[in-house]
């Protein structure tokens, strides 16, 4: 019989207790965005059946209130059909009127770059680098290694262009992994910013919808 209390115990217990470190934990609670701010004074945020979506006419980010430095993030994203272009931030900047900062890029354009690393407001594009597109010149030595790297296939045609698309985002340290529905896409070294919020993106086409949902984020 103790041992059956015993037991009992110890199982309530774990129930009761707080989510350890080592899992993830929602940071969209499904039903509304308690969490979130807008920092611009145009654009909406709706919940739809377990959906952010986001609606603007010009170009905005919600981002989260809280910030995180190391952690794994995973993120839904489903594009409006025609053009669209979104992204997710991390480890951003975030200021009245303004967001800046890490972006991985959800890139709904025949270029497809997809999955890969821009610096919004800053140096533009990190991986992969263009000329003319990239303001670090440490990143541009690595302009035709990127380039071959996003022709590849797999990389290419990682964004299922009219379905939901699952972003991870793996941040510690310096180091910087995306992947895009299981497939590499970024795996780089960057000291720029250590910590900060987490936010969503639409491009700013008018009447589009951009809908996100199952944001998750596990601190490491």
């Amino acid at each position: 019989m103790k041992h059956s209390i015993l037991i009992l115990t110890l199982t309530l217990s774990a129930l009761l207790s707080p989510a350890s470190g080592d899992e993830a934990i929602p940071l969209f609670n499904g039903r509304d965005i308690t969490g979130w701010t807008n920092p611009y004074d145009y654009g909406e945020a709706t919940v739809v059946d377990g959906e952010i979506h986001l609606v603007a006419d010009k170009k905005f980010f919600l981002v989260t209130e809280e910030s995180f430095d190391d952690f794994v993030l995973t993120v839904d994203i489903h594009l409006p059909e025609g053009q669209a272009n979104s992204g997710v931030m991390f480890r951003a900047h975030v200021s009245p009127g303004k967001v800046f900062g890490y972006q991985a890029e959800c890139d709904g354009s025949d270029r497809r770059w997809s999955g890969g690393l821009y610096d919004e407001g800053r140096r533009k594009w990190l991986w992969p680098s263009k000329s003319g597109n990239t303001g670090d010149e440490a990143f541009l030595a690595h302009e035709e290694e990127s380039q071959a790297y996003f022709a590849k296939p797999e990389v290419r045609d990682a964004l299922k262009r009219n379905g939901w698309n699952t972003y991870k985002i793996t941040c510690q340290g310096d180091s910087i992994k995306i992947e895009v529905n299981g497939v590499v896409t970024t795996e780089i070294k960057d000291d720029m910013d250590s910590s900060g919020p987490v936010g969503i993106q639409h491009h700013g086409e008018k009447g589009q919808v951009y809908r996100f949902r199952n944001i998750t984020l596990k601190k490491l």
